[in-house]
């Protein structure tokens, strides 16, 4: 508490003879003058807000809102529905009508949907389907090099070969600069044609020039997010056609590809087959993903990106890509619990400041290569500091002589405790943990090892 300062009389210390003998005496008398007098103390505790216990819908209110028994819904279909089709212009039209009344879901009926473009999702707007027979597969690509430059100021592009691209379809932009080798990559939509030009949905801002070999290609994710919060994404099959698609990594696509999100739920989904990832967040916080099956792709399976804060990965099956779950760049304060993760070649990929996650009572089976690496990046400061690995089960992981768990770099403060390794191969001995030597602060306690060295 701050004391309340009450003033009385000040002398100027201007008026005192600091050559006389009196000095310190006129000093103790100016400094006499000050009364301090103490602000009374309230009696007052501290205490906690109250719980919202009857709320109300109140307007601009979106923390705190009713549990309505019914909300606006609007069906999608081959038949019977709101809306009648079989592609994504019949699944975007009843996002933005829901999108437009505030919000509410969108449910697919069973069937087969043919994707040109991806389905680019509005907040608050749940999408819903009837489970493995709501399926969404994206039709197979197309690339053809530019004819003409564009500069970053145009909203158009010309192509050498316009044979297999449409109005309405989403591309995607490439070029690598000759001198500099940087990569730009834009996703847009082509909204109007005449023979092999088209006008773009959005400016392009940046430069995509013949000489630096740009290209474009209908390359895009199925579902698509960027700066949207509060959404379900349930009982859907997504299929990314990756035989007959190029490649678009997690840091542009997917199966499902979230940028700049909050508060996304996405269950009972099944991501598969894409060229790239199956479900890539990128810079999304508070994504829960649950009970969702990602194979088969051949990205990273499940892609936590790039300032991700709090994502809770649970009860997942991650079969069958590159890498099971790739914890990317500052991934904090995150759980991945429950989940099969097996058949890829990395089970689980942690680095850069990814710090303070808990990876808990998985089963990690068949990974190529290790079950779970901490990667080295470029020195302790930029390494994943501070992580468990609890009560893990880990069967037949790793090549001949090499590592269950590898820790690399200047990897600092991991705890891997009560977990389970076994090895029913032969060959080589492998290593249960592999420590660097720069990493510090490891702790193994109570895990059990059988058929690999400690």
């Amino acid at each position: 508490m701050n004391d309340k300062l009450t003033t009385k009389r000040i002398i100027p210390l201007t008026h005192l003879n600091w050559s006389s003998g009196w000095t310190v005496f006129a000093l103790q008398t100016a400094l006499s003058a000050l009364w301090f007098v103490p602000a009374p103390t309230p009696n007052v505790t501290a205490g906690e807000r109250p719980d919202v216990t009857h709320p109300r819908q109140t307007s601009g209110d979106k923390a705190v809102q009713p549990s309505w028994q019914e909300r606006l819904t609007v069906t999608v279909g081959p038949k019977d529905s709101d809306i009648v089709g079989a592609d994504h212009r019949a699944i975007q039209a009843a996002v933005d009508y829901v999108a437009r009344l505030g919000g509410g879901n969108v449910r697919i009926r069973a069937g087969t949907y043919r994707l040109r473009n991806a389905i680019y999702l509005q907040s608050g707007v749940n999408l819903i389907g009837d489970g493995p027979e709501t399926i969404l597969i994206k039709e197979p690509s197309t690339t053809s090099s530019l004819d003409a430059d564009s500069d970053w100021y145009d909203q158009e592009i010309t192509l050498t070969d316009a044979a297999g691209f449409k109005t309405g379809d989403g591309i995607c932009l490439r070029t690598k600069d000759a001198k500099t080798g940087v990569n730009t990559v834009l996703k847009r939509t082509l909204v109007a044609r005449s023979d092999s030009r088209f006008k773009l949905d959005k400016p392009l801002r940046e430069n995509f020039w013949q000489l630096n070999a740009a290209t474009c290609s209908t390359l895009f994710p199925i579902l698509s997010g960027e700066f949207v919060d509060d959404i379900r994404i349930d009982q859907l099959v997504l299929d990314g056609n990756r035989e007959h698609n190029a490649e678009l990594d997690g840091n542009y696509a997917g199966c499902i590809f979230l940028q700049d999100c909050n508060r996304i739920h996405i269950s009972s989904v099944t991501a598969r087959n894409y060229h790239g990832d199956g479900i890539s967040w990128q810079i999304c916080h508070d994504v829960i993903v649950e009970n969702c099956l990602s194979e088969n792709n051949t990205g990273l399976g499940l892609h936590p990106g790039s300032g991700s804060q709090r994502p809770i990965i649970r009860n997942n099956t991650v079969r069958g890509n590159d890498i099971g779950i790739f914890f990317c760049w500052g991934v904090k304060y995150g759980l991945a619990e429950n989940n099969r993760i097996t058949n890829n070649r990395l089970g689980i990929s942690i680095g850069h400041r990814d710090t303070d996650n808990l990876i808990t009572a998985n089963q990690i089976e068949a990974s190529k290569q290790a079950g779970v690496l901490f990667r080295p990046e470029r020195g302790p400061g930029f390494a994943g500091h501070r992580n468990r690995l609890e009560n893990n089960q880990f069967m037949d992981n790793s090549a001949e002589g090499g590592a269950v768990i590898d820790i690399q770099g200047g990897t600092e403060s991991i705890i891997i405790s009560d977990n389970q390794f076994s090895e029913t191969r032969g060959g080589d001995e492998r290593v249960a943990v592999k420590q660097g030597p720069e990493t510090k602060n490891i702790l193994l306690r109570n895990n059990q090892i059988k058929g690999l060295k400690p």
